[in-house]
C-alpha cells in the first residue's frame, strides 16, 4: 500500500475556513451554494471569466426553476462570489459568461490573482439594531392588550405551580 491514492481522488473544490466563516457565505441561500458549486465544476484552470451556464441548463441540472436560478445568480453576484464578464444574448442563444472571484483569471499579460470580493461584503445595517437577535430585556405586558371592539382588559393571571392540565380558575 505504500503509494498514495492522490491521482485517483479527482478534482475538488477547496472551501477555505475564511470563506466558510465569512458573513457573505453564511448569508447565501441553498440554491446559491448549489449554483456556485456547479459553476466550479465547469472551471478547468484556465477558463475563468468564460464560464457559461444558462438559467435553463442550471435549472435542469440542479432541479430548480429558472426564477430560482436567476435569484441565485443575483445573490452570488451581490455577495461577491461571481462577477458577470460578458452578457449573453437570448436571440443568439448565448449564455452569460461568468468569473469566479475565488479563482485567478487568465489575462493577456498573465494570470491575475483571485479578487475575492466576498471578503468585503457586509450585511445591510438596520435602523433599530439587529432583527435576528432578540433584546436582552424583553418586555411582557402586565395586562392583556385592549380589544379593538371595546371589551374590558383584564390583568394577566399567573400560572399556578400545579400541572397545566389541572389549573383551576379563581
Amino acid at each position: 500500500m505504500g503509494k498514495s491514492n492522490k491521482h485517483s481522488e479527482g478534482q475538488y473544490v477547496p472551501l477555505p475556513y475564511a470563506q466558510l466563516k465569512s458573513k457573505a457565505w453564511r448569508n447565501l441561500s441553498g440554491p446559491a451554494v448549489k449554483l456556485w458549486l456547479e459553476l466550479h465544476t465547469r472551471f478547468n484552470g484556465g477558463n475563468n471569466g468564460k464560464l457559461t451556464l444558462s438559467y435553463a441548463e442550471a435549472g435542469e441540472t440542479l432541479g430548480m426553476g429558472k426564477a430560482t436560478v436567476k435569484r441565485a445568480y443575483e445573490e452570488l453576484t451581490a455577495l461577491g462570489f461571481i462577477a458577470l464578464v460578458k452578457e449573453g444574448n437570448w436571440y443568439h442563444r448565448r449564455a452569460h459568461e461568468w468569473r469566479l472571484t475565488t479563482k485567478p483569471i487568465q489575462t493577456p499579460k498573465g494570470k491575475a490573482l483571485a479578487t475575492n470580493e466576498w471578503r468585503d461584503w457586509q450585511p445591510p445595517k438596520t435602523k433599530g439594531g439587529s432583527e435576528t437577535e432578540p433584546s436582552a430585556f424583553s418586555m411582557v405586558p402586565l395586562e392583556n392588550p385592549k380589544a379593538a371592539h371595546g371589551s374590558i382588559s383584564e390583568p394577566v393571571r399567573p400560572i399556578s405551580k400545579g400541572s397545566f392540565g389541572s389549573e383551576t380558575e379563581h
